[in-house]
């Protein structure tokens, strides 16, 4: 419970501080209000397959257990959180929106499935295991194939400080709730890695069906992905 207590507050704090950017003196005024909003989710969401391999392999089968009550818990809300100002801005139903999400209806379907105690047949436990390995790879390979640089130039302020909050601010966050939470040293860990990590592939793949700046999205997320070679061992080193 502490360390679903520490996560749910660091991304309430991160969702807070990506919200309030427009509204900060100065930077303000440098901020497109619309491609803010595509942008907002890439200070708060997390690349959750990266969090799972990195948690195996430096805590072990106990740290991909804690990992995974996290995601599982953090991936509504923080999708949630991401659909609700790309919703405002285009005039589309909020709930209608979240409703429709495929990333909360399968979060809340495999909860549901779990808590039922049913599993995935044996027989075709492989293939899903193989699409399961693939996705990351190919959430990557669309964001980069809609990368342009060009979109990157023309909302500078606004890619310094959302990639900012996710790989700076975060961290620096978790360092303290781990210490207010009193988190035990694995605990510690998960919770690094959960601030740490770069932002979710599907981020691109969100605001280009909302119909926003896709292409800007695509290259906050390629950046944020090359940050997290930087950003989570320098993490877990403090």
């Amino acid at each position: 419970s502490s360390l679903i207590g520490a996560a749910v507050t660091l991304g309430a704090l991160a969702v807070a501080i990506s919200y309030c950017l427009p509204w900060v003196p100065v930077l303000g005024k440098h901020l497109n209000r619309r491609d803010h909003a595509a942008a907002a989710q890439i200070g708060f969401r997390f690349n959750s397959y990266i969090m799972l391999a990195l948690s195996e392999r430096i805590i072990g089968a106990q740290g991909q257990l804690m990992m995974a009550v996290v995601i599982g818990i953090c991936v509504p809300l923080f999708n949630i959180a991401a659909v609700w100002p790309m919703s405002r801005g285009s005039n589309r139903g909020f709930i209608g929106e979240v409703v429709r999400n495929p990333l909360i209806i399968a979060t809340v379907a495999g909860l549901a499935c779990n808590f039922m105690g049913l599993s995935i047949p044996k027989l075709v436990e492989p293939i899903f295991t193989r699409i399961g390995s693939a996705s990351l790879a190919l959430g990557l390979m669309a964001a980069g194939a809609g990368l342009q640089f060009g979109e990157l130039q023309r909302n500078k302020a606004l890619t310094v400080s959302i990639l900012s909050i996710r790989h700076l601010i975060q961290p620096i966050i978790a360092l303290f709730l781990a210490k207010a939470f009193r988190l035990d040293a694995a605990q510690s860990i998960v919770l690094i890695l959960f601030a740490a990590s770069p932002t979710a592939p599907s981020a691109f793949v969100l605001a280009a069906r909302m119909g926003y700046n896709g292409p800007y999205v695509a290259g906050l997320v390629t950046l944020s992905t090359m940050l997290g070679v930087l950003s989570l061992p320098l993490a877990l080193g403090l």
